[in-house]
This record gives C-alpha cells, sequence and structure tokens, in this order.
C-alpha cells in the first residue's frame, strides 16, 4: 500500500486557507505528515497540525473529507475545519530537520492566511491540483458552512498563550 499523509485544510469564514511555508523551500503547504505506527488518519492530522502550527483540533471539530491520490508515491487522507481566523504570529512549528549545513531549523518557518483564489500560486504543483480540481477548497468552505460548526482549537504552545 501507498504510503499516505494526513493533514487538515484549516479554513477561516472570510474565504481563506491557513498555509506554512515550508523552511528552505519555495512553496507553501497545509499543516500534513506521515502517520505513526498504530495512529489513525485523524489523529495522524491532529498531531501533525499541532505540530506544525501549534494548533490542537478536537475530533469533533473536523469533518473527514477522504483520502486521495496525492503524487504518484503517496496519498493524502484529509480532513477540514473552520475557525474564526487567528493571528499567525502565534503559530509556531515544534518539529525539526537538520538542513544540509548542520543546521536544526523548523519544518515550517512562516505561516499565512491565503486567498481560496491565491491558494494554488503558492502550493507545488501537486497540492495546488488537488486543491483546485480533486478537493476544491471553496467547495469544502461551502460544506462547513453548511455544517455549521465552528471550532476554537487551542494552543499547544506558550508563545501562543492567550
Amino acid at each position: 500500500m501507498k504510503p499516505v499523509s494526513c493533514g487538515i485544510l484549516v479554513i477561516s469564514p472570510q474565504g481563506e486557507l491557513l498555509m506554512c511555508h515550508v523552511t528552505g523551500g519555495a512553496y507553501w503547504d497545509i499543516p500534513k505528515g506521515a502517520g505513526e505506527p498504530g495512529e489513525s488518519p485523524l489523529q495522524t492530522a491532529i498531531r501533525e497540525t499541532a505540530e506544525e502550527c501549534g494548533l490542537v483540533f478536537q475530533a469533533d471539530d473536523l469533518m473527514e473529507l477522504g483520502r486521495f491520490r496525492y503524487r504518484s508515491a503517496k496519498d493524502l487522507h484529509l480532513f477540514a475545519s473552520r475557525i474564526e481566523r487567528i493571528d499567525v504570529a502565534r503559530c509556531q512549528c515544534s518539529t525539526c530537520f537538520v538542513d544540509r549545513f548542520g543546521r536544526e531549523r523548523p519544518e515550517m518557518d512562516d505561516f499565512a492566511w491565503v486567498e481560496f483564489d491565491c491558494v494554488p500560486e503558492r502550493c507545488a504543483k501537486s497540492m495546488a491540483a488537488l486543491l483546485r480540481t480533486t478537493v476544491p477548497v471553496l467547495g469544502v468552505a461551502d460544506r462547513l458552512s453548511e455544517r455549521g460548526v465552528l471550532a476554537t482549537p487551542r494552543w499547544v504552545n506558550a508563545k501562543a498563550v492567550e
């Protein structure tokens, strides 16, 4: 079976998607990543979002979108949530990697609310295609709005304590 990354489309009522800039890269992404042994896709999506941007969601906050072909060697299992627009300066990535110079760096180094029309411009080609056609973010926002749930995730780190 192909590997799968799990993530959350975090959407504001203003029609924006919360995106994370990939450190050292040209692209922005959604919070997502691979599961750990024994983790469900839901648990992985919640953990990855907490690690990559500092937001902790509850299972009831999320609408499952399903598993999608993402790239030839990887699938993507997505969930979505609608939240009030947060101050992205409060987001913080807690997971790191060592770059080619031996420096430890966060996986994500910036955060932004991106209007739906601008999302494809910021993403890698495979993510842009997914969010434009397979899982259109505007359609997801409409489904979340109809659902009527406005989640209130908590912050995971001290920097973000209210």
